[in-house]
């Protein structure tokens, strides 16, 4: 449930070598306010909003105008990582998710400055990705094409012109990137916020808590925990030609999974180059574990929780709750939403409305078999248009082929049809609690879209909570139970989300924000509460509908 490493400290043609360390709070603070050695123009708010109509990408880091159009097609987080924050202040979240050295080369692409308020800071534009546009296929300035209705965001567009080449063009205007007023967001308090999180993270640096551990030795308990479930596993399956020894091998096999892949522990951490501290080398340990290991994407997991961490339970855009037919932790899914990510609308459909009606009882049986859905997502995206010359490409593409090669001889060397379907079935549902962890931290908080003036803080604190347990049993959930602190630090390791909780709880004391957290079965219970109030709204709108029609027929 987390953003991975979206890091770019290095040239274009070599985005591997990106990702270092984050150093001690000193450098930390001399390179992140570190000034352009060129003089940089001021640039007015018209200034920005015209050339974001015209098709530049503008983020602002704090008071620095940065013009990412051409690293979008090279950026490790994807292109839609940065197209969210388009106009918009993204200071936090460049902090949240680059190393030191890459803050350091993103004065490559600053271009301009700007005054802020003082007590406001900068006022943020919608970007366009949020009015549910993307640049016309023409190639003209100022040419926008509408990839989807996105009925949450502002804004009335009209057409320029008839469809040229089958695509509608549509005129964005400036004016029509000022978001409506929220009087629901303070902006002066969501300012203090916004420099009160810089503070935060000056103080978990300090800490050293920003430190990796030493290579691998600092998972020397996880790995032979590995060891063991894959030897017993292994054992089992060449030992026992029966029902009961290869059921239980296929046990320890899915818990296996479990704990190694699929988001936990290493895979999780080295998706968000907390293993190493070195980007290239994360990405491989992910890949290797995940891929080869565990038949699923790295690269895709990868690509969905930047998304996932950057715009977390927004509806239209967050990939981890657009669960449609199966899911719905909001009636807003009850209009068709757009998603942003899948590039396809959720379908409301009949499917849906008979699905979804029995959500928080089918909830555990669904989450059951979630691996599933996890290889249709991994296959899709990588036979999906990507460079096909990429190393990183054929290295996970070579992995999974492995992977149904030892998997399938495994389910082929078992006695009968039956047996192969039993092993699979029950070493994939052993593997099925982390999918039952990846969403307790987010199924029962709000969905609301308080608009871009909310800081990132306040949104991550809002939309996350964490899951109480003891520190001797905290390998169980391979730290995903310390989501909020995860979601405000993503780059920081696993074993030292602990401590840094403590600091984040100060925080929220002092900036009078609600630090979500519930035991185990209490956050089971908040889930399918969500679900079941979901189910209910849609019971009544059901109830709503018949009642009109029956009027009208009489």
């Amino acid at each position: 449930m987390t953003g991975v490493q979206i890091d770019a400290a290095a040239a274009p043609a070599a985005p591997a070598a990106l990702g270092t360390p984050d150093a001690p709070a000193s450098a930390s603070a001399s390179k992140a306010t570190a000034k352009p050695k060129r003089e940089l123009p001021t640039l007015t708010r018209d200034d920005i909003a015209a050339r974001i109509a015209l098709g530049q990408a503008l983020v602002l880091r704090r008071d620095v105008v940065l013009n990412v159009t051409s690293w979008m097609a090279n950026h490790p987080g994807g292109a839609l990582a940065l197209l969210h924050f388009v106009g918009r202040d993204g200071g936090d979240e460049i902090a949240a998710y680059h190393s030191d050295q890459t803050l350091a080369y993103m004065a490559k692409y600053a271009v301009g400055r700007v005054v802020l308020d003082p007590v406001t800071g900068w006022a943020p534009l919608t970007p366009p990705i949020a009015l549910g546009l993307v640049q016309h296929p023409d190639g003209v300035k100022g040419h926008w094409a509408r990839e989807g209705n996105v009925r949450l965001a502002r804004g009335v567009l009209h057409p320029a012109s008839p469809k040229e080449g089958g695509v509608e063009v549509v005129i964005l205007t400036p004016q029509q990137l000022e978001p409506e007023a929220d009087k629901r967001v303070d902006a002066a308090k969501e300012y203090a916020r916004s420099k009160a999180y810089h503070e935060l993270k000056a103080r978990v640096t300090d800490a050293g808590l920003f430190n990796p551990p030493d290579s691998l030795a600092g998972y020397g308990e996880d790995i032979a925990r590995y060891g063991v479930l894959a030897t017993c596993a292994a054992a089992l399956w060449y030992l026992s030609d029966g029902w009961v020894g290869q059921m239980a091998s296929a046990a320890f096999l899915g818990f296996f999974w479990q704990q190694l892949t699929c988001e936990l522990v290493l895979v999780h951490d080295a998706g968000h180059c907390g293993v190493t501290g070195d980007w290239w080398w994360d990405r491989v340990i992910a890949m290797t574990l995940a891929d080869w290991i565990g038949g699923l994407s790295a690269s895709w997991w990868c690509d969905n929780h930047d998304i996932h961490h950057l715009v977390t339970n927004h509806p239209e855009h967050d990939p981890d709750i657009q669960h449609i037919p199966f899911f719905a932790i909001s009636k807003e899914f009850f209009g068709s939403l757009w998603s942003t990510y899948y590039k396809k609308v959720m379908w409301f459909d009949a499917p849906s409305r008979f699905l979804l009606q029995f959500q928080h009882k089918l909830y555990y049986i669904v989450l059951s078999l979630a691996r599933f859905n996890l290889y249709a997502m991994s296959y899709i995206y990588i036979l999906g248009p990507k460079p096909k010359h990429d190393a990183f490409w054929k290295y996970e593409l070579a992995g999974m082929t492995f992977y149904w090669v030892w998997f399938g001889a495994l389910l082929r060397s078992q006695s009968s049809w039956q047996m192969a379907l039993g092993y699979l079935l029950v070493s994939h549902i052993c593997a099925s609690p982390v999918h039952v962890q990846i969403v307790l931290s987010h199924f029962a908080c709000s969905t609301e879209d308080l608009g871009p003036a909310e800081s990132f803080p306040s949104r991550q604190l809002r939309t996350t909570m964490d899951v109480i347990c003891s520190e001797d049993i905290e390998y169980i959930h391979g730290g995903l139970h310390l989501q909020v602190t995860h979601h405000l630090f993503p780059r920081l390791p696993r074993h030292n989300l602990r401590k840094a909780s403590l600091l984040v709880k100060e925080f929220c004391k002092d900036q009078d924000l609600k630090y979500l957290e519930y035991g185990w079965l209490h956050g089971n219970k908040q889930v399918l509460a969500t679900l079941r109030d979901v189910a209910d709204q849609l019971a009544l709108l059901k109830k709503v509908a018949d009642k009109e029609i029956k009027e009208r027929l009489n």
